[in-house]
């Protein structure tokens, strides 16, 4: 354990001498100044976890004899129990320790209890969605938080170099055509309409800033890293099964949300309804999709079908050509808002959120016929840089982290 340990220690060395990304994500000073001894931070595949990790540790003071970064997914790991390395790097001097893809270690749940129950040392460590890393008995014992796809107002930032606030929902509706003058004024391109259309197609995943023209292809390489790597290990998912996850996939991205129902979907991909509920509840745990279900379901009072998107629109660019407008739309309204926010679709409008706030998505010459006696009930407009009263533009969803 003593030579894995110095091994690690020069690869530790070698991460932390590369060079990172000036900027940081929202969520960077809440996890550096955490004062819990284990911190968590979960997320899907190229939301930039890595990074985040590799900018705390970089900035913590302590010399760097007494702090480490591992990644589970090294072959050197393969086998080794992670409570017997922590404890070695314990007793060694090790105060602070960085543990990237803990999901990779074997019986990791098991392994950090251990560290966490018997060891004296600071844990940061990082792991996917599609795990049971989010499951209540292992949450409660850590603080965890989760690292969404950049929100619009992060790709503005990165993009325009400047500062940004984010919104709460209710501010953000009540505030939003000063809000709107306050944010076009801070930019350089004064052209909001313009950077949200490049929004929409590249700039979710910020490995876009390393290589734009690239983007697409890495997209692919990360889904078939989350439908091979994660989800087939993790679920015992055959390879051959693999094809149909991407067939399912596929027919999301081409079709309206409410297009297909499950019998039809099911045929479409050439699978049981038992297995497509399955295979949905796993694209979903690995953030490939949004399962938004009917505001009845909240009571079990009625059966509807379920609408299911892509998890962001950048997916579209990667998976088909021929997307539908109102589609993309509605799927950029929930990539941002179910982020912080609980999520349903209604017969009246579009969405119902925090079962107060009802949507109607549409172009800029969308009316209130459906939705004129809901209260609470907003306008969600594409095409339109300024609102009015309860017309929003849809870009500044994109302001709620």
């Amino acid at each position: 354990m003593q030579t894995k340990l110095k091994n690690a220690k020069r690869l530790s060395l070698l991460k932390q001498n590369q060079t990172l990304p000036i900027y940081r994500r929202y969520l960077y000073s809440e996890v550096f100044n955490s004062k819990s001894r284990t911190i968590g931070v979960y997320g899907s595949r190229g939301v930039g976890k890595t990074t985040m990790l590799l900018q705390i540790l970089k900035e913590n003071e302590l010399h760097s004899s007494k702090k480490l970064y591992i990644s589970c997914d090294h072959p050197m790991f393969k086998g080794v129990s992670l409570f017997d390395f922590v404890d070695e790097f314990v007793k060694r001097g090790g105060e602070f320790i960085v543990i990237d893809e803990i999901h990779e270690a074997d019986d990791f749940q098991a392994e950090l209890k251990s560290v966490y129950d018997f060891l004296d040392v600071k844990v940061l460590f990082s792991g996917s969605s599609a795990i049971e890393i989010t499951s209540p008995d292992f949450a409660r014992r850590y603080s965890m938080y989760k690292m969404p796809i950049f929100s619009f107002r992060e790709y503005l930032e990165v993009t325009q170099k400047i500062e940004l606030k984010a919104y709460s929902l209710e501010v953000l509706l009540e505030n939003h055509e000063s809000i709107v003058y306050d944010i076009i004024e801070r930019l350089v391109d004064k052209k909001i309409l313009k950077l949200y259309d490049e929004f929409i197609d590249v700039g979710v995943y910020p490995f876009y800033f390393e290589d734009k023209l690239k983007y697409i292809d890495r997209i692919h390489e990360t889904i078939n890293t989350v439908l091979h790597k994660d989800l087939g290990r993790l679920f015992n998912i055959q390879a051959d099964k693999i094809d149909t996850l991407k067939k399912l996939l596929l027919t999301i991205c081409v079709s309206e949300p409410l297009e297909l129902s499950i019998d039809k979907l099911a045929t479409t991909v050439g699978i049981t309804k038992m297995t497509l509920y399955k295979y949905i509840s796993y694209l979903g745990k690995a953030e490939l999709i949004n399962h938004i279900s009917h505001e009845a379901k909240r009571f079990k009072a009625i059966r509807k079908p379920d609408k299911l998107y892509l998890a962001n629109t950048n997916l579209f660019s990667a998976l088909c050509m021929n997307s539908k407008i109102g589609t993309i739309r509605e799927t950029y309204f929930v990539s941002m808002v179910a982020s912080g926010h609980r999520v349903h679709y209604v017969d009246r409008g579009d969405f119902l959120v925090d079962e107060k706030f009802t949507f109607e998505v549409g172009g800029k010459n969308k009316g209130f016929k459906q939705i004129k006696d809901i209260p609470h009930s907003f306008l969600a407009l594409d095409d339109i840089e300024i609102g009015m009263d309860r017309k929003v533009p849809l870009w500044l969803f994109g302001f709620l982290y």
